[in-house]
């Protein structure tokens, strides 16, 4: 009796163990995550330079409206553009 609650014990143990080692699942919120390569370093950084009429080291709304559809061409390429909702929230 002891020797069956024991081994019902045990299992119950190794069965919890392995569930929460489960491998981890990648998902689109840690593609986000990731940090950009020196390519796309450079781009954001000419885009920046070339379009950042105030100077202020951001591309404000209009400053961004002002990008020539050729450079945004190359953003998307680049993986830089992310498309906004109307309400500023990024889409997948």
């Amino acid at each position: 009796m002891k020797k069956a609650l024991l081994t019902a014990i045990a299992l119950t143990i190794a069965l919890a163990f392995s569930a929460t080692a489960a491998p981890e699942v990648k998902t689109d919120k840690d593609a986000a995550k990731k940090k950009p390569t020196a390519e796309q370093k450079a781009l954001r950084t000419e885009i920046t330079t070339k379009y950042d009429i105030n100077k202020d080291g951001k591309l404000d709304k209009e400053e961004r409206a002002k990008i020539s559809a050729e450079d945004k061409e190359r953003m998307e390429k680049a993986g830089l553009n992310k498309k906004h909702d109307k309400k500023g929230k990024k889409n997948k």
